[in-house]
This record gives structure tokens, sequence and C-alpha cells, in this order.
């Protein structure tokens, strides 16, 4: 079977441009045209034709008090000292915030000034002036005006404007109909069981929801399968019915990817690749007016791409501009390095430690949905660079509000799962506030700290020659950094094993067995140090190990590869083992601390951290998931490293 070919990778930036002025050729914005709707339909609509009001606001004398409506004439003898006295009914009547002001009266004095001598007399004290406290016709809105233009986007204050203009129905441009189709034979629906092979199909909810939040209406149509027939006959489909067809993969060159050579069949290609990272495979083309659209299957190709390509175009087709992303400026915590020749996206968590924002870029990987879930924002690495070094002063675009971002503690070091648990109940005691961490191992963690990057570090450090868990590691990491120790909570550690543990692995000299695959930690995790000082301890080789130098960054990845059986077994704890229904083999027990730098500890927001963690509920969700003791939790050690700071 023949393989499709990139046409070209340029910039993606000129590969736009070029669909642009295909579009243009073709009449493609000439599809918008417009639509009536009832203005209290059209919240975020863009008017198509200015409104013009049909009526006047007030369309008659209004009051503007509660009061009595007078001639101001009959009041110009009216004096502290000398009240006047109007009768009610000739002189005076009674009116109310809104009333009509009835003629021949002109003015109306408010009720705290009035004084009511009888059911038939009133008196003031001071004279009125004509039309004091009268909303006069039109004060608001003349009628024939206009009270707003053509391609103004209705905001709520708006279409109370235009219902008290007395306009009931309002010309508003047509919402782009995108199609988006999921190909690909390995889809299966959400929450079926799936065979090996299969995926869930899930990146149309979310190019269906950015299509709604751009401004166009989604029409997600049924999978299709790797079959050319089958994807032919659903976009000339789709084209029938659509303004723009977006295809969810089968846009790169693969033996079942047919996207670009069925575009050709019914219309034109523009662009077959671009030079981006990720999403390098996208089809830019059109056919029967209409825009077609090949996007990567990958979910953070398919989110980046769309945001490049399909966004721009929606907004255009509005007849608006795209809204600018906010930027900040950033410090990036460790190189990012690049491939020349690519533009390359990379998602990064933020954080404002010690008065500056800090960038930690996460997992690339095209396929990591948790990258997208995670990021604060982006960072674009030009084609012509081949990286960022550690330090330099980057622009991001936020994917955050940046309040969210200030108002986040950020802990970097040992994962545990703990930590998602306090991060949740944070948002819940503290709106607003919230805490992102970051797994980089213990060792990594307090290098964080001591490069200014984070406010606390999860710790688990053995120190081999006291049996102490961290404070000998402290001292000697963050020599010169006052910091304080809190205590979470000792947990137990041993080996991840599979269900009914078949292999009957029960201990440390279990992984130098022929036929037992181990997967490991990162080096400097505290789970690493604590499994080489017990090899250190019983004399074992490492190097005797299957699957020592694989390494895996979170305790629920070492459960996972275990579960999938990649591994036969893995040192983590108890836990993750539970969390996928696995063995586990008890091997020893440790300290899972915070550190936290004096500077940071005495920050509000990680003293709203301090405190979701002392609490009850906190408690009691740690307790059930197993494994852990909380004898000594919230207990500080203030640890005086011999610096002043």
């Amino acid at each position: 079977m023949s393989r499709n070919v990139y046409l070209e990778t340029i910039p993606w930036q000129d590969a736009y441009s070029k669909l642009e002025r295909a579009l243009d050729r073709e009449g493609f914005w000439a599809l918008g045209g417009a639509e009536e709707a009832d203005p209290r339909d059209a919240l975020g609509r863009v008017l198509a034709a200015p409104v013009y009001a049909g009526v006047s606001s007030p369309h008659y004398h209004a009051a503007a008090m509660d009061g009595i409506a007078v001639r101001a004439s009959d009041t110009s003898e009216a004096t502290p000292s000398s009240p006047l006295r109007l009768r009610l009914g000739q002189g005076a009547v009674y009116v109310n915030t809104g009333n009509p002001v009835p003629p021949p009266y002109d003015a109306v004095i408010m009720i705290e000034d009035v004084h009511a001598v009888d059911g038939e007399f009133v008196e003031i004290l001071a004279p009125a002036s004509p039309w004091q406290h009268v909303r006069l016709i039109g004060e608001d809105i003349v009628a024939t005006e206009m009270v707003l233009p053509e391609g103004h986007v209705l905001r709520p204050i708006d279409l109370g404007a235009i219902l008290a203009a007395g306009v009931t129905r309002v010309l508003v441009r047509k919402k782009p109909v995108v199609a988006i189709i999921p190909s690909g034979s390995e889809l299966a629906e959400p929450g079926e069981a799936l065979a090996p092979g299969q995926i869930p199909e899930f990146n149309s909810a979310v190019l269906a929801a950015y299509v709604t939040e751009w401004g166009g209406v989604p029409h997600v149509m049924p999978p299709v399968r790797d079959d050319r027939e089958q994807i032919r006959w659903r976009i000339t489909e789709a084209i029938a019915q659509c303004d723009i067809v977006v295809v969810n993969a089968g846009s790169s060159a693969g033996t079942e990817d047919h996207t670009a050579e069925v575009f050709r069949e019914l219309g034109h290609v523009v662009v077959h690749g671009v030079a981006l990272k990720p999403g390098k495979p996208v089809i830019l083309g059109y056919a029967s007016g209409k825009c077609l659209m090949g996007i990567p299957g990958y979910p953070v190709s398919a989110a980046l791409t769309a945001s490049l390509f399909l966004r721009p175009l929606i907004y255009r087709f509005l007849g608006i501009p795209e809204p600018e992303t906010q930027r900040v400026h950033a410090v990036l915590s460790r190189r990012a390095v690049s491939s020349l020749g690519v533009e390359e996206v990379v998602r990064v968590k933020l954080g404002e430690v010690g008065g500056r924002l800090v960038a930690v870029p996460i997992a690339r990987g095209a396929g990591l949905v948790t990258s997208m879930v995670r990021a604060d924002g982006l960072l674009r690495i030009p084609r012509l660079s081949e990286g960022i070094e550690e330090g330099a002063e980057v622009s991001i675009e936020l994917l955050r509000p940046l309040q969210e971002i200030r108002d986040t503690v950020v802990v970097v070091g040992s994962h545990d799962m703990t930590l998602d648990l306090l991060a949740s109940l944070m948002r819940r005691y503290y709106i607003g506030s919230g805490l992102s961490s970051a797994h980089v191992g213990s060792l990594g963690g307090l290098l964080a700290i001591r490069k200014g990057e984070a406010h606390a570090a999860g710790v688990h450090l053995l120190d081999e020659d006291t049996g102490e868990y961290n404070i000998s590691w402290i001292r000697r990491i963050l020599k010169g950094k006052r910091t304080v120790l809190i205590k979470l909570f000792g947990r137990t550690q041993g080996l991840i094993v599979q269900k009914h543990n078949p292999k009957g692995i029960k201990d440390f000299d279990d992984l130098l067995r022929e036929d037992v695959v181990f997967v490991n930690r990162q080096r400097g995790a505290g789970t690493r140090v604590l499994l080489d000082y017990h090899l250190k301890r019983l004399g074992l080789d490492s190097s005797l190990i299957k699957g020592y130098d694989r390494e895996e960054f979170t305790h629920m990845a070492v459960a996972a590869a275990v579960a999938s059986g990649e591994a036969d077994t893995g040192l983590g704890i108890l836990a993750a083992a539970r969390a996928l229904d696995l063995g586990f083999i008890p091997l020893a027990d440790e300290d899972y601390d915070l550190a936290v730098p004096w500077d940071a500890y005495e920050e509000p927001k990680v003293q709203k951290m301090l405190d979701t963690m002392r609490r009850e509920e906190f408690k009691r969700a740690v307790l059930a998931l197993g494994g852990y003791a909380l004898n000594r939790l919230g207990e500080e050690i203030v640890i005086d490293t011999g610096g002043d700071g």
C-alpha cells in the first residue's frame, strides 16, 4: 500500500496565510451571512447590522424619585421659615419612582422633603427647579438612534439596551458549523470495555468544546474506520452539511492515513505538513467552497493545531478579531532542548516563588492528555533555535488566570498520592488557592528549593549512616538556608507485585532472579535511595537486576508497569498497589515530609496549605488509602543550616 508524503513543512503562520488566501478565492467568507435572533437568546452573538431604537427610553416623562409632582413655578416662595402649602390633586400629586409625571407638572420633590399636613394638604420647605428628579422622554435612548453598531459582540448589558429600545429581533452573523469527524479503527466509545489496541474516542469532545468556546457550532459525526471509501463518504456528507470539515487523525503519512488523498479527490490540498512540534502532519484545503482541515490524532497535537488553525478561522468567519492571549514573563527552571527547524510548543507549570514567576516544563508527549490538564501555560521555542537555557527569561502564554497561579503553592520533589488530596481539599477550603506538584524526586525537590523554584519539597531521603530521614540531607543540600521540616506521615514501602504474586516474590533477594523483571524509580528519588541502601546492606549487585535501569517518576507509574505485565515488581507504596488492585510485600517504613524554606513558610498561601493538611478530613482521606501513619502529622522542626536566611 502506498504512503502519503508531505508536500512541504513550512512555518505554521505561512500555512495559515496560504489557507486564508485560498479561501478568499473560493468565496468561503460569504458563507457566513446573517440570521435573526431574539436578543434574549443572543448573548455572545455578533451583530450583522446596527441596532436602531424603535422607541425612546423612557418614552414618557418619568419620576426619578418617590415624592410629589409639582409645577416648579408654583413653588418659588417656599422657604424653611415660611413653608408653602399645596393642595393634593390641584397643586401636587403623589408619584412613585418610574410613574409618569402628569401634565401640567414639571418637577418632583422627594418624599423626604414633603410634610403631610392632612389627607388634603402637604407642605414643602424649598422651591423646586424645572424638571428636577424627572427622567425626560429619550433621556437614555431616543427613537431611531443607533444603539449598537454592526460587528459588536453582544454582552449581557447589551441585551437590556436592545429590549429597552423596543427591539425584539436582531440580525446576527451566522455561526460557522464545524463538522468533527473522528477517524481510526482503534476508536471505541468512552465507557466501553477496551480490547487490546482500542482507545476511547474523546478528542471530538475536546474539539467540540473548543468550537463552542470560539463561537462556532460543532457537529460531531460518528467515528469512521480507517477505510478510504468510508472516509470519503463521511467527508462528502460533512461538506454538504457544514462550513468547515475537521478530520481528526489520518493526516500523517502512514499506510492507513487516507485524509490527504480524499481531500485531493474532493477538492484541493493547500498545505500538508507544517514546521511545528507537536502537530506536524496538518492538512489544509478546500472543496465546494468549504474549508477542509486534517489534524493529528494525538490529543496534544489535536488541541494545539486546532488552536492555531481552526480558532482564527472561526473568528474571521464571524468577522471579529481573534482575542489576544495573555502573556507573562517567567524564569525557565531547566533547559528546554528542541529540534532545529521546527517551532516547538512546550507545556509548562507556573508558580510565583519569591516574587518571580517560575516556569517548569512538563512532559512533552503528544499523547499525554494529563499534560494538557496540568499545564498553566505554553512556551514557544523558535524553529531556528535548538532550545532555551535554564534561567532564561521567557514569554509564556497563559492557560489559567494569573491570579490563580499566584495563589498556588508549588511543591516539587517526591511523588505521593496524598498531595493530590491536599490540593483538592485546599481548593475547597480556600477558594482560588491551590497546590501544584511536580514529581522530580526528593533530591530534585531540595535542589528546586535551593534555586528558589519551589515553596516546598516532598522528601523521604534516608541517611544510610544514621538511619534518620531527611534532616541530614536538608543540612547538606540547603546549607545556609533556614528550613522548616513539616512532618507529614510515616508510610510503608514495599514490593508491588502482580495480583496473587504468581512468581512468589518475597524480598530484595528475589530481584536478582532470572525470571523476575523489575521497574525502578528515577535517580534522586527517595524510593531509589531506599532501594540502593537495602541492596548495599544485603550485598546485592544492582547490575544483576533485570530492569534496574528502567525508570519511572511516580509510584502510580511503577504500579501501572506491574499491572500491565511489563514488569513483575517494583518498589513503591501500599496506596499505589491498592489503587490498581495489586499485591504488596511490605519491606520498610519511612518518613515522608515537606521541606519548606523559611521565607516561603511565612507566606499566607503556604499557611493555607498547612492548615488544610491538619484538618480531620484530610487525615481521614489519607488513612483510607492505606499504608500511612499520621501520629506526627503537622509537627514542625526548624532546621538552621548555618545561614541567616
